[in-house]
């Protein structure tokens, strides 16, 4: 089926379907490229639909896996709406880039904190227009002018005939109007949805077993299959012997695609025990086989010398060569999965002609023409249904749609037009490369009589993610991939002698984003560097920090906001100690101050932590405190435990959560938040409550124990 049918099935799903506009102007990436407006046109029916019994369903263009873009985009289209939130439901919207595209993208894709972001005013305007549109359906029926109705709590009233109607009487004479593009969005003061705190629409479904995710499809005649991919990243299959699988019940059979070897059986569990009964012969010329120790002397030693230029002032060599002591450190930053608690899976069908897939698609763009590229299909003939997804934080988006490709792949093998569903296992997951980036950054600072810095000197050494992708042309410029210095070139502490510079070596480890990306590791380096240097010069953490920024910034804004809050008083009080940090990632502002003890194990117990967020105007706030909690907890659990290695050979170490530990449920600490006050656009916060955690901690840890924690995670401490 094409992705226009799919859409036509898709929206005839709920009777009185509302407001059928058609989209004039397309934000697909081919037509933004020949200067289509990043504004597109107004088109309500592909977002928003209301059903007889007066439910609206809004269809979000964000996949929801957990970090909120359901409760988001639907409050701002339910305020302009004026909607009753009793009456709000939510869906993901299909894989149609005309209708769906992330405006800062130019495809659908959910990514970069940005979903509330490119979507605040257009939400608000499709929430308005449908009003409008609403009103003047009224108007025409009752024979009186649309000025004299008003909508409030989802119902549409007439006060001079004493008149009054919910939504869905007008649904149908709505839907044949023409959407007016200039809408009158409300005065902020008038909000009565943004701004509060709106329960999420996914958490009963969540909660009570109803939500459907990828994992619980079934479809007639449905095979499951899974992958047996190759011991080293860059190997291939050759041949393969089934002798042994083809006695396990329910084995059907196996085929060679290009990411390994497929193995289909009627269900799950016999689909794993037939790959492991099956013998794979696999071609290793072209492995990779280096380990990490390898890899980390090899950045070591490029450490020692100046990459390439990513930020300069002022001139850093020379005041460190006149400095009368030169501080100096080396961090250390392991390969990170990305470990989600659904681990990937897909149901596919492809009848040669036409890919439709059903899966929690972060990217259905990309996806759709990957698939599309892989299958020799066009892009319109591929179709993706998205689901909900048990997390990502980075994972399902992948710049060439790897999984994508392996799972039409898998179906195409199979024949037959059947329906295939793809499933990884906690193994595949951790072991299937994809990783965040190997890093060492090499630090030098000098201080001045005053105790101000006067030179700050930062090298990065670590694999690029865009390059060799579709993005690098656009995203790696003069030999710089921002996302490896993005955090660290744009300090934003006022030092006069300033340089950042990278060297990004090739590896043979495929590696992607990672919840946050860059900043997990630069803010890191930069916030424990800089608190490194105002210990040294006698500062206090937070009021030293705000001596060197501008007092307007929003960065001292939070770091004000996270010293009320914590009561801050300095770095030691009695068996704990407290560390700050402040960390500026995707345009949102986030300080934290971290509580400190020693567990029974040498390693830090973190038992607090207090956020200050400044994330411009608070859409919904509970999504706010919920995202910098889950930040908080993520951070954290990496911080403390999580390292994938390679060993000698190549071979990945870790395989399961018993060797990638993750923070345990007794380990979370309190955590208190703040939100900042402010009337700048909203930005994004599944992510930027990531970065301050592991430095703060980190601080925290070194005014505890002097130990100043070079490497991550810290049980790798002794190994440094």
């Amino acid at each position: 089926m094409t992705v226009s049918q799919s859409r036509r099935q898709f929206l005839q799903g709920a009777a009185g379907l509302v407001i059928g506009v058609h989209l004039p102007g397309a934000v697909a990436i081919a037509a933004r490229a020949q200067g289509a407006p990043k504004q597109p046109a107004l088109a309500p029916n592909a977002f928003i639909r209301i059903a007889p019994d007066n439910t609206v369903t809004i269809l979000s263009k964000h996949i929801e896996f957990g970090q909120g873009p359901w409760t988001g985009l639907a409050t701002l289209v339910a305020e302009e709406l004026d909607a009753d939130w009793s009456q709000i439901r939510v869906e993901n919207a299909p894989g149609d880039v005309r209708y769906y595209a992330n405006l800062f993208m130019g495809a659908q894709l959910t990514g970069g904190s940005t979903a509330i972001a490119n979507s605040y005013m257009q939400m608000r305007r499709t929430g308005a227009a449908a009003r409008a549109m609403l009103v003047q359906a009224a108007a025409n029926e009752w024979g009186v002018p649309a000025a004299e109705i008003s909508v409030a709590d989802g119902q549409i009233a007439h006060a001079p005939s004493n008149r009054k109607s919910g939504f869905g009487a007008f649904a149908q004479a709505a839907s044949r109007l023409p959407a007016p593009q200039d809408v009158t969005l409300k005065d902020p003061a008038q909000f009565k949805l943004i701004g509060t705190d709106l329960h999420k629409p996914d958490t009963a479904m969540k909660t009570n077993g109803k939500a459907i995710f990828t994992q619980d499809l079934h479809a007639d005649g449905m095979v499951v299959a899974v992958v047996a991919h190759p011991p080293r990243f860059g190997a291939r299959p050759v041949r393969f012997d089934d002798t042994q699988a083809r006695k396990v019940s329910g084995y059907l059979k196996s085929a060679i695609i290009p990411q390994g070897v497929a193995v289909y059986a009627k269900s799950t569990w016999p689909a794993i025990k037939a790959r492991e009964a099956l013998t794979v012969e696999w071609d290793e010329s072209g492995a990779f086989k280096k380990g990490v120790k390898a890899i980390e002397d090899e950045y070591r030693a490029l450490a020692q010398k100046p990459g390439a230029s990513a930020a300069q002032r002022g001139d850093a060599a020379g005041a460190l060569q006149k400095s009368g002591e030169v501080v100096e450190q080396t961090y250390v930053f392991p390969y990170l999965a990305h470990a989600p608690m659904e681990p990937l899976d897909a149901v596919v069908r492809f009848d040669g002609t036409h890919c439709a897939m059903r899966f929690g698609s972060q990217g259905p763009t990309i996806d759709q023409m990957a698939v599309a590229a892989a299958l020799g299909i066009p892009t319109q003939n591929v179709s993706i249904d998205v689901r909900l997804a048990g997390g990502s934080f980075g994972r399902r988006a992948t710049a060439g749609g790897d999984f994508a490709i392996e799972a039409a792949m898998c179906a195409k093998a199979y024949g037959d037009a059947a329906p295939v569903k793809l499933v990884w296992t906690r193994e595949d997951d951790i072991r299937g490369g994809f990783y965040r980036p190997f890093f060492v950054h090499r630090m030098r600072g000098a201080i001045g009589a005053d105790g101000v810095p006067t030179a700050w000197s930062h090298t990065l050494v670590g694999q690029s993610i865009i390059a060799g992708t579709p993005f690098e042309a656009q995203m790696v410029k003069n030999g710089i991939d921002d996302t490896s210095v993005e955090g660290a070139r744009d300090l934003p502490y006022r030092i006069a002698n300033f340089q950042c510079d990278l060297h990004s070596p090739k590896q043979g480890v495929p590696v992607l984003w990672w919840r946050s990306v860059g900043h997990t590791h630069t803010a890191f380096a930069t916030e424990t560097f800089i608190d490194l240097l105002l210990e040294k010069a006698g500062k206090d953490p937070i009021d030293g920090r705000l001596a060197l920024l501008d007092p307007a910034s929003r960065e001292a804004g939070v770091l004000r906001a996270v010293k009320e809050l914590s009561a801050w008083k300095g770095r030691r009080a009695g068996d704990r100690a407290y560390g700050a940090a402040m960390h500026k990632s995707f345009n949102t502002y986030v300080a934290q101050v971290a509580e400190v003890m020693r567990d029974a194990e040498g390693l830090p117990k973190v038992t607090r932590v207090w956020v200050a967020v400044d994330c411009g105007v608070a859409v919904n706030p509970n999504i706010i405190r919920a995202q910098m909690e889950s930040g908080v907890g993520y951070g954290l659990g990496h911080a403390l435990y999580a390292s994938l290695d390679l060993d000698d050979t190549g071979k990945v170490v870790q395989s399961n959560f018993d060797s990638y530990r993750s923070l345990r449920i007794s380990e979370m600490p309190q955590v208190d938040v703040a939100i900042v006050k402010s009337q700048a656009p909203p930005t994004g916060v599944g992510e930027p409550g990531v970065p301050p955690l592991a430095p703060a901690v980190a601080n925290a840890w070194r005014a505890l124990t002097g130990v100043v924690a070079t490497r991550l995670p810290f049980g790798q401490r002794s190994a440094a």
